[in-house]
Order: structure tokens, then sequence, then C-alpha cells
């Protein structure tokens, strides 16, 4: 049998990967440590941190680091880093600001890899600051250092025991990781978190995130095996794709729970398009959690009840709540702090109802909330659960015991413990009252029964647990392929490019209405039929071309709002009319001009506010009004928008939020957070609209929004949208300044589909390719990839067998389709069969950076029956010229000694081949400075 081309190191869910040492371990786990600026003087920051250190034993040297003292605390000291008679792992710094570069550069003359900056006075203190930070980052960039800080608390390890922080107390060993901004709030938390005994893994102050931000962090305690959940305090992103990457990466596996302070508007309204006036910063940034699987709450101690609850119960399914009680006003309660918050009271199957009717008194409440009534004994309570959860329109169930005469809290809470983890479904309590119930409340914690002393908390915190799900569901769920009809040229690209440069030349930033539905038309968008006039007579010879009743706009170069300035006449129904509402869409304009202050300082530009009219055809369909646009967010870049459109779409306000790009998936979830939606279904009789196609015309404009980067802001206002059809009644687009370089146009938040690695490629036997980066729609054809694979490609692959079953299960093949093309590329070589059109994928080749580092791992797998075609070479070539592309410094692999064939190609590609520790697997790796692309 001829040995197949694989190699090992896809991502965390492949069953074997290798170990690598993160930079970030010289912080998290440093075998020494180096206080600079450690200091005896009571109540400083350099006596508090040495003290900490050396008071909670961390299996590591301290070294004190202070030129004018002999000896700090009984431990000898030295003069200079220099001094340190040991390598030192990591340094923490607490001296004044100007001297912080410089001692950086002599940490990276000595090897230290990681540093913790405790000093203030950078950024924050004005144009001095920033220099300095930019003197520390050239320093550390030179001996590849990474850095925590400046201007923090530090950062604790409590289950190691390293506390380098000036707080006054260690922090509890426990699951979750904490990484904040703020300092204060650091020795706040910590204080709440003795009182509520909260254990940490990681307890991090993150301060002016000059070095290591969220990205990094998120990625290291995503692989730390003690972190179970992560919660953080924000106050401001950072690097917005790095935190998105990670975010993405890690919420799969762990819930990460985010706080985030200031929800007002901070950023600058954009007047010249409905969709910059919709948009807020605030919203943008919901929308960026919503897309990676971050959970938002609004205060810390939901903060710290979600990370408990999602590491103790399932996620629910969906979000309707059975609340069963024994009080029904508690049940009141519960149930409008559960709607409040975006769940749903679940209705009570008839089965459901039967079943307790021969359980429950006469007089219980028939509905949900189940009011089981007040002498509710443990018994009626667990039968009652048993029944209410097997229920299928509940997600899942609250209990709440008010102690009353015939309650025994504790004996109800020990019939319950079998019922923690049932049918997949959370079950949280809330047992109210003080000592009483206190050993129930107990038992139930103990049982991994989350309680809560208040019925509206528990439904709140369910309802922070459907979002959860909600915002993983649309990583999980496989899209559909967006359907492009290339036969006719769509998309047009370079019509696209071509009517945006002619306007850049003219110095123009705002297209005309009819270039702006030339653009949407080149993509696919259907547009209602527009005729440009620019007088009466042509006016009226394009209405009766087109038919009456027709509907004449203004078309001007300068203004976009046309309605505000009297620029639309609707239902002309004859040649009169036409040149009626000609001459009175400019006589408005010329009134606008001459009393409106705002439009009056446009009078010096009056030859390109009037051009003439556009006449359109009234469009004769019932339908509903939406709006799509997309406009700039300072931190996210471009976004996109979906909602209720129209003269009054400021007023209604229904809107969702989303970032580009889109797929059919993602697409339904930002029409499903608007109101319309439920109406675009079909309503009263009415039909639905398209929704397949309303999808696909979303990822359109999506991708409309990705490829043309001159775009500032653009939105059709009204889209038509009905059961027979979706049309774009108007438009507007608006590009960026004259001036701008394109090397200044934002990037955006998650990087794109890497369509410059599409191309056409010949195998050996003629047979021709496409070699592509994969897309989430691939998972179907990656389970009939895996169908061809023999058990020696799998045991070359993966290092041993592993069943079809679970190579093919949905969620591991959806991290593997669905990737981050900022953190791995992953390129398929597929076959199109000309007679049937039928697709396949022949091979895989994946390139994986790896965490904190600027090196990355490649893998590749080749079905069967094409092995011995070039294919192998081909795809690892491909993926060492996407390394130089992103600037990787190194490739590595790991292969089974005996796969010659694997090993050939490293070879023959200026690999090294190395042994290892394993005798069964070698090494390969490359610099990729020494990688010339073959001709």
């Amino acid at each position: 049998m001829q040995k197949p081309i694989q190699s090992s190191g896809e991502r965390a869910y492949d069953i074997l990967r290798t170990e690598k040492a993160n930079p970030l371990d010289a912080i998290f786990a440093p075998k020494s440590v180096a206080v600079i600026g450690a200091s005896e003087k009571a109540g400083s920051v350099g006596r508090t941190l040495l003290w900490n250190l050396i008071s909670n034993p961390f299996g590591g040297t301290v070294f004190p680091v202070n030129p004018k003292r002999h000896s700090i605390l009984g431990i000898k000291a030295y003069p200079t880093i220099f001094d340190v008679p040991e390598l030192v792992d990591l340094a923490v710094i607490a001296t004044p600001a100007p001297t912080v570069p410089g001692i950086i550069a002599e940490c990276v003359d000595t090897g230290i890899k990681g540093a913790i900056i405790l000093s203030a006075g950078f950024k924050e203190a004005g144009a001095e600051g920033i220099a300095l930070e930019q003197q520390i980052l050239e320093q550390a960039h030179r001996g590849k250092m990474r850095i925590i800080g400046p201007n923090c608390l530090g950062v604790m390890s409590p289950r190691t025991g390293l506390n380098a922080t000036f707080a006054s107390t260690m922090a509890r060993p426990g699951n979750v990781g904490f990484i904040s901004q703020s300092g204060a709030l650091c020795t706040a938390i910590l204080d709440w978190s003795f009182r509520e005994n909260v254990g940490f893994s990681a307890f991090v102050s993150l301060g002016s995130m000059l070095d290591v931000g969220w990205g990094d962090l998120i990625y290291y305690l995503g692989d730390d095996p003690h972190t179970k959940s992560i919660v953080i305090y924000m106050e401001s992103i950072g690097n917005a794709r790095s935190f998105l990457s990670a975010a993405r990466e890690v919420a799969l596996t762990k819930p990460i729970i985010v706080i985030k302070a200031g929800r007002t508007e901070a950023a600058a309204k954009a007047a010249a398009s409905h969709t910059g006036a919709l948009t807020g910063s605030d919203e943008v940034l919901d929308a960026a959690f919503r897309r990676c699987g971050v959970l938002r709450v609004n205060s810390i101690s939901d903060l710290f009840d979600m990370a408990e609850v999602l590491a103790k119960q399932p996620r629910p399914k969906g979000p309707r709540l059975t609340i069963l009680t024994n009080a029904g006003g508690p049940g009141v309660l519960a149930t409008d702090a559960l709607i409040a918050a975006g769940g749903e009271v679940a209705p009570i199957s008839e089965e459901t109802s039967a079943s307790l009717n021969q359980l429950l008194p006469a007089h219980w409440s028939h509905g949900n909330p189940i009011d089981i009534l007040g002498d509710a004994d443990p018994q009626r309570y667990t039968k009652a659960l048993e029944i209410a959860v097997k229920d299928p329109n509940s997600d899942g169930l609250l209990v709440i015991l008010t102690p009353q005469a015939m309650t025994d809290p504790t004996q109800t809470a020990e019939q319950l413990k079998p019922y923690a983890q049932i049918a997949g479904k959370p079950i949280l309590a809330s047992w109210m009252g003080g000592a009483d119930i206190a050993a129930g409340e107990m038992i139930l914690n103990r049982n991994h029964i989350p309680t809560y002393p208040y019925p509206d908390t528990a439904a709140r915190i369910f309802s922070y647990m459907w979002q959860s799900s909600y915002n993983l569901r649309g990583i999980y769920e496989t899209p559909v392929m967006p359907v492009f009809d290339s036969a006719s040229g769509i998309p047009d690209r370079n019509c696209v490019e071509k009517i945006i440069q002619i306007a850049r030349q003219a110095g123009r930033t705002i297209l005309t209405e009819f270039e702006s539905k030339q653009i949407l038309a080149a993509y696919g968008i259907p547009v209602v039929a527009t005729c440009v006039s620019k007088s009466e007579d042509e006016a009226v010879q394009c209405a009766e071309t087109i038919g009456y009743p027709v509907a004449l706009k203004l078309f001007s170069e300068i203004i976009t709002h046309k309605t505000d300035v009297g620029g639309v006449q609707l239902n002309l129904k004859d040649a009169e009319a036409v040149r009626h509402a000609y001459n009175a869409i400019k006589l408005s304009l010329h009134d606008k001009l001459q009393h409106d202050p705002h439009y009056s300082l446009l009078s010096t530009q009056h030859s390109a506010l009037f051009l003439g009219v556009t006449v359109q055809p009234m469009v004769k369909m019932a339908g509903y009004e939406l709006i799509i646009g997309s406009s700039l967010d300072a931190q996210f870049g471009p976004v996109l928008l979906f909602g209720t459109g129209g003269q009054l779409v400021e007023i209604f306000h229904d809107r969702a939020i989303a970032l580009p790009p889109l797929n059919t998936t993602l697409a339904r979830r930002i029409m499903e957070q608007t109101q319309i939606y439920k109406a675009l279904k079909g309503v009263r009789g009415r039909k639905s609209v398209d929704m397949d196609a309303l999808e696909q015309l979303m990822v359109v404009f999506s991708q409309l929004v990705v490829e043309q980067r001159w775009i500032k802001e653009i939105d059709i206002n009204p889209l038509l949208a009905s059961s027979e059809q979706l049309i774009a009644l108007d438009a507007r687009i608006i590009l960026h300044e004259p001036d701008v370089e394109e090397d200044q146009l934002p990037k955006l938040a998650i990087r794109p589909y890497p369509t410059k690695y599409v191309s056409k490629w010949t195998m050996k036997d003629g047979t021709p390719v496409t070699i592509r980066p994969i897309r989430p729609e691939d998972e179907p054809l990656m389970v009939q990839f895996h169908k061809t694979l023999s058990e020696q490609s799998v045991y070359f692959r993966y290092f041993h067998l592993i069943k079809l079953q679970s190579r093919v299960a949905h969620e591991r093949l959806t991290r593997i389709c669905f990737i981050d093309y900022d953190r791995e590329i992953a390129l398929v070589v597929e076959y199109q069969n000309p007679e049937t059109q039928t697709r396949e994928i022949l091979a895989v080749g994946r390139l994986s950076k790896i965490h904190g580092t600027n090196e990355a791992e490649f893998a590749i797998v080749v079905c069967d029956r094409s092995q011995c075609q070039g294919i192998g070479t081909e795809l690892l070539q491909r993926l060492l010229q996407v390394s130089r592309d992103e600037q990787l410094s190194t490739i590595t692999a790991d292969i089974l000694v005996d796969n010659y064939a694997m090993q050939k190609v490293c070879e023959k590609l200026g690999f090294h081949i190395e042994r290892t520790d394993d005798p069964t697997v070698v090494k390969a790796e490359i610099d990729i400075k020494t990688f010339h692309p073959e001709n």
C-alpha cells in the first residue's frame, strides 16, 4: 500500500497535540523572580510586593534589586539585575516611570522573558508617558519579552502560590480565571471573593495593556487545565481582532463572561447616513461579544454567578423556563424578571398538565409558574419536578421554596439532589429565607444545583444562560453555501472599482443614487429600474418608457437624504404630473438653500446640488420596508445593520448590528434580533418573505462591504421585501475622503475569507482542481472526505485510529471548517465533477499558529485515491507561502517515523528532520527565511 502524505499538528480538538511552552509561562509559572524597586519602606509598593512573594511560597527564588541596600526584609539584595547570580524568569518592576525603559533594556540583556510593570506615569500622564511606553516596547521586542502593565496591580497564581502584586491578601485557589483592567476593582473583587468563597486559577490586573492584551490571556487561560471559566472586567477592547479571535476559540470549551464599563454611546453619530445614526459603539461591542460566544452581564455578582452556574449546569437549548414554587408571589416575580431579561415562560403541555392534576391539590395554579401550594412536602416537590422536567416545551427549571408551616427546606433539598444533572436541562433553585433554609441551600450547592436568595435573580441567571447558548450556537451551526451567478459575471468588481475611482478622482465622497444602485446591481442585489433625467422632457420620456405610475427623486452629488429637502415625488400618473413634480423638487431645494441654515452652507456647490431627477417605476407589491446598511465603528471598523426601514427608521429604532463577514447562519442571527423578523416569517395570513433569499442577500451585502474598502458608509433604505421578491428602492453610498490612502483604510475586526489563496491547479494525472481556504459551508464535504480515508491514512494523520463517527462529529467539524483566518489557514483541494457538477474535497492542508509565539504547525491529509499526484507537495509549498505572507518565523510538524513520504516532501522543500524524545516520532522544522518557492 502506498504511504499516504500526512502529518500531525491541528488544534486542541485533535486527540494528539504537541505540548508547547507558552511565553507567558515566565509570568505565571516562574522559577525565579526579581523585584526591581524592592524596599524596606513601610507601606511602599516595593515592600508590599516583596513581602507577598516571600510570604506565599511559589516554589521559586526571589531576588530583591535595589542599588541602595545590601538586604531587604532579611534577604540579600543586588544593586542591578546584572548582579543577580541566577537566570531570572520574571522581573516585577516598581520604580519611577522614567527609569523603566532602561530597566527593561537591562532585563532583556540578561535574558529575562517576562516582566510586570506596576509603575504608573505612562500614557495616562500624557505625551511623555507615551514616549516612555514606546521605548519600553522597542527594548522588549528586541528580546521577545512579554510585559503585563504598566500601571497595574500585578498577577496572582493562587494554585501555585505566586503573588506578584501589592494587594493586601492572596486570592483563594479555585477554577475561575479573572482578568481586570482596573487595579482598584481587583482589590474590591478580592475582598468580595472571600465573603462569597470564590476561588481563582489566575487573578490578573492588565493595566494599560502595553504588550500583553485580552487575546494573549484568553488563549493562556484557555489552555490552562485548572481554569474552568474566564471572567473579565473590561474598560476598553484594545486590539479588537486579537480579542475576538481568542474569545471565539476558547468560548467553545470554557465560558467567558464580561462586564464592560460604560454603556453610553460615546461614538460620534454619523449624520450622513441612516446607518451611522443608528449604530453606537456599545451596541457594536454587544454584537462583537455575540459573534465570538462571549456573555456580557451588568453586575459583578452576575459575573461570578454565571461563572459558577455554567460550570455546574448544562446550558439550556432554548429560552423557555418552567417555574416550580410553593408560593404565588415569588413565582410572579420570577416570571417578570424572566421576560424582562429576554426569556420565556414555558407552556405546559396537555400531558404534563394531566399528570400534575393527578398529583397536586385541585387548587394548584394550572399553569406556569406551577404553584404546588404552601403545604407542599418534599415528596410533592420531587414528584412535581419529575413531571415538569419531562415536558418537551421546557428548556430549564427553577425551583422556588419559601419556608411555611408544612415546609421542610432541608429534606426537600435532599430529595432534589438526584436531579442536579437531568435530561440535559439546567436546574436552578431559590431557597428564600434566613437560617431555616441555610442547611438546604448548602446541600443543593454541594450537589451542583446553584441557589439564589431571590427568585428574580435566578430567573435572570437562566436568561443569561440562554444568551450564552444562543451566542455559541451561532458558532456551531452549519451555514448554507451562498449562491453567486458566476456565468453572468456577478459580482462585477471591475464595474464597482470604476464607479468608485471616477468619484474619487472628481473629489467626491457621496455617490449618486444611480451610482449606488449600479454598485448593488454589480453584486447581484436586485434594484428598481432607474433612469437619470436632466430636464423635464427627459423625465417625461423616461416615465413613458418605464410606464406609469412613476416616482421622481432628486439627482444630486451632495444631498443624500432626499426626503428632507422635498426631493421625492411619488405615484405620478401622467406626463403633466411628472413635469409638475420635476419643478416642485427643484423649487423645494431652492427654498431650502435660501431659508435653512444647514442647507444654505451648501449653496456654493449649487451646480452639484441639482443635476436633475431619477425616474423609477412605482413598485406595485405589498411588502415590508427594511434597512440594510454599514458604517464605521472606532473600535471594530465596518459594522452591519439590519432592521425596519422607511422614512421613520430612526423613530422605530428596530434594528440589530453584526460584524462582517456574514454567512447564512450569521445573517439569520442578525435578523432574529429584530421585531420585524416575526412579521417577515408571516403573520395574520400574510405569506412569509423568502427568508432564504433574504439571508443570501445579507451575505452578498456583507461581501460587498468586506471587499469594497473605499466605501465608508452604505445603506439600502428601503429594501422592499415580500413573498415574491426583494428589491432595493433606494441606496446611499459614502466614500472615504480623497486624502485617505489605501493603507489608512479601516480594517475589519474579523478577518474575511482570504480570496488571494484561491487558485486553479492541475494534478499529475491532468485532473483540474481548485485549491482554496476552507469555509464553514464545507462541513458536508468534509464528512464525505473522511469517508474516503483508509485506516492507515487516519493513523498517519492522528498517530492512532479514530472512528469515523468521531471524526465527522458536528462539533468537531464545525471547529475545523469555521476557522479564524487570523489564527490559521486550512487549504482544501476541491474537485468538481464536470458531468454531475457535484463537488468533493480531495485533501486538506492546515497551518495553525502556536499561541503566544510567531511559529506555526502544519498538517496535511490526502484521500487515498488521490495520493502520488503531487498534492502533498503543492499544499505544503502553499502553506509555506502563507507563512511568509503572515510573517511567521518557524514552521514545524511532528511526523511518524515510518511516514517516509511526508518526510521526503518536507526535505524536498527545505525542512530539517530530527529525532525527538519519542522514538516513533520525528520533528520537521523550517526557518521561513530560508524558504524559496519553486518556480
